[in-house]
């Protein structure tokens, strides 16, 4: 079995991005777990404040669900909290190579503040305090994955090349490379 390659991290780390530009570069499909949620079930700030977390957490199990379903290798971009769901944890580990993208939070922050979207769990006013929270929170999960790469400061052409180059190291099948 082919595997597809998770990009995690946290809010604003860049993995959308930087999963995009992945898969273009490998000739493979893309799967943004949030869009995916948002398509089928409207924004996601919406879900949080009328349905709650749970509810979100659940959708969100079933786009990644989904996700993993595609028989031909995939890039996938997951939500920051979606490996605090011990379910997703699983399918990943079995279907996935897992890549953290790692992002300074004072960064997170930066980019946070410039957004138009606003993340539930940080609210219309982001705090450094907030982010470090959440982040001390989930950086087990972030680091039991297959592989770290630091963002900070780096081009996506940077982090995108990196991770072209671990998957070669792994001999993954990356199709259509581009130079």
């Amino acid at each position: 079995m082919k595997r597809h390659v998770a990009l995690v991290g946290f809010m604003a780390s860049g993995k959308s991005t930087i999963g995009r530009k992945l898969a273009r570069k490998l000739g493979w499909a893309f799967f943004d777990t949030d869009a995916l949620i948002a398509r089928a079930h409207g924004a996601i700030a919406a879900i949080f404040a009328n349905e709650g977390e749970m509810a979100f957490r659940g959708y969100e199990r079933v786009a990644i669900d989904d996700a993993l379903q595609s028989v031909e290798p995939s890039v996938l971009s997951l939500g920051g909290g979606a490996l605090t769901v011990a379910e997703n944890r699983r399918a990943l580990n079995d279907r996935a190579y897992r890549v953290f993208i790692r992002v300074s939070p004072e960064e997170i922050l930066a980019r946070a503040r410039r957004s138009r979207t606003i993340r539930p769990l940080l609210g219309s006013n982001p705090t450094l305090e907030r982010i470090n929270e959440l982040y001390a929170a989930r950086m087990p999960d972030y680091e039991s994955v297959d592989h770290v790469i630091d963002a900070t400061h780096r081009s996506d052409a940077e982090v995108v090349d990196e991770l072209v180059g671990w998957l070669r190291q792994r001999k993954l099948d990356t199709g259509r490379v581009a130079s």
